[in-house]
């Protein structure tokens, strides 16, 4: 048995050599064994390759123990002993799972078994620290694949395809999934922070109790929480509501955004709540915000009319590839990057079905009040009509204006627009019509208006509050006021 100051040596050397994140210095571990045993080494891997071995190792001692090698290799033989020349060999069979490592000591005089010993003990802890190693790589890869599976059911969720969501988890179904509501938390943290927090509350089936934490493939400082609703009403679930208000309260760099109830199918409308919450949140003292807006505008309108108007509108795309059409509605939503990363496509693919649309529809896509069109026929219509699905309408096609001239438009409009109107003396109003006339360009706007640009984004922070909608960056929220802006313009 080795002294137990040899045994600390090989500890201390353990450590040293299994220092580095990427790689154990097995060379190294090698090379300090042949010193203490003044001997040859080699370890021979798994598909019978030398992985590390000593310096000075004849090359016939290997090929003299060939088939020694295959059988500890193989599982036949634990350890053998003999003679290649005039030198000792001792070959140990390292682990358990075939086929397996084998450890090589060569020397011109047999080894004392304190040296055999130390030589089987630093085998053993080479394998013990590689499986160690390998369990570490194994369980990160199976957090990077509930991440992925997580962020699936979130994707599945926000196109409405709630069975298409049970479906890719069929026998681990996350509870969420059989609540009736949801509410949608989304949290802004530093994006340092985000991996840590999924992981402290992640439970052992990948999910987050009765709750649901996804890393958002857009923004880096998002944190999208889906909770059914009445989430925290049974503190046996582990609910997430209540530690999430917590933690902004106790990390100035946080701020939540709370989306209203919502059917699952709704989660794309909760998911935009949240967002538009979130950007109010952030200007408040405790930074937490829950959505309080108004209707949209699209269901206000009259159905079959502006059905009419969409299915007119969109024609030219129908006959689109589907990636077309995806790409063309998230662009609608999100930054061309974040869209590339969310599809795990190249931005110049991303520009090139834009583009596709773009020339189809006749818009140019960078013009707000396009876009706010685009919008708008797209939240009327969810674009799957198929040909057979087509009916001939006998009513005339009507125009956006007309649809935009309702009662119900001009009332929402003039409801939409009333905090601005009755908060900031019309400053504020006047930026955001510049903002939109200059493409929601803040430094065109502040050129246009005589102002600096931190005095326009100041503007748009205060009417991200005011409206409780989001305009930084451009979205849902500028759609709104764009909408607002065009029906108020021809309202009587």
């Amino acid at each position: 048995m080795p002294t137990p100051q040899v045994l600390d040596e090989l500890l201390r050397q353990l450590r040293l050599r299994g220092s580095q994140d990427a790689t154990f210095d097995v060379q190294g571990l090698i090379d300090w064994l042949g010193r203490q045993l003044d001997a040859e080494i080699a370890l021979v891997d798994r598909a019978g390759k030398v992985e590390a071995a000593t310096a000075r190792l004849a090359p016939d001692v290997l090929a003299g123990v060939q088939p020694a090698l295959a059988q500890l290799s193989g599982g036949q033989l634990a350890a053998t002993a003999s003679q290649v020349g005039v030198l000792h060999v001792r070959c140990e069979a390292l682990g358990r799972y075939v086929p397996r490592p084998v450890l090589v000591v060569s020397s011109p005089l047999p080894l004392s078994r304190e040296s055999l010993s130390l030589a089987s003990h630093a085998g053993a802890m080479i394998e013990v620290s590689r499986r160690a190693r390998q369990a570490d790589d194994l369980a990160l890869r199976y957090q990077q694949a509930a991440a992925r599976l997580r962020l699936a059911v979130f994707m599945a969720l926000m196109a409405g395809e709630l069975t298409l969501a049970r479906r890719m988890t069929a026998g681990a179904v996350p509870p969420l999934l059989d609540a009736e509501r949801l509410r949608i938390h989304l949290l802004r943290c530093p994006p340092s922070d985000r991996e840590r927090l999924v992981n402290a509350y992640r439970d052992a089936s990948g999910y987050h109790g009765r709750g649901l934490m996804v890393r958002c493939p857009v923004y880096d400082d998002h944190l999208i929480c889906l909770l059914p609703e009445g989430h925290d009403s049974d503190g046996a679930d582990g609910g997430l509501a209540t530690p999430l208000r917590e933690l902004v309260r106790d990390n100035p760099d946080y701020a939540l955004g709370i989306s209203a109830p919502m059917p699952l199918p709704g989660t794309a409308r909760a998911y935009d709540q949240a967002r538009h919450a979130l950007a109010v949140a952030r200007h408040t003292p405790a930074r937490i915000a829950d959505f309080h807006g108004r209707p949209p505008l699209a269901g206000l309108l009259p159905g079959q009319q502006a059905l009419l108007w969409a299915g007119a509108f969109l024609e030219p795309i129908r006959t689109a590839p589907r990636l077309t059409l995806d790409i063309t509605s998230l662009c609608l939503n999100f930054p061309r990057s974040g869209v590339a990363r969310l599809l795990d496509v190249s931005r110049n693919t991303v520009t090139a079905h834009l583009t596709r649309a773009q020339d189809a529809l006749g818009l140019d896509l960078q013009d707000p009040r396009c876009r706010a069109e685009l919008a708008l026929a797209l939240a009327i219509t969810d674009l799957q009509l198929s040909d057979g699905d087509a009916v001939a309408e006998p009513l005339p096609t009507p125009s956006v204006d007309s649809l935009l001239s309702t009662d119900a438009a001009i009332t929402w409009a003039r409801a939409f627009l009333r905090p601005l109107q009755l908060s900031t003396g019309g400053t504020v109003h006047q930026t955001l019509r510049a903002w939109i006339e200059a493409g929601t360009d803040a430094q065109r706007t502040a050129r246009n208006l005589g102002i600096s640009r931190a005095t326009v984004r100041a503007h748009l922070r205060t009417a991200e509050q005011l409206l409780q909608r989001g305009l930084l960056p451009p979205g849902p929220g500028t759609h709104d006021l764009v909408h607002a802006f065009r029906i108020i313009d021809r309202a009587p």
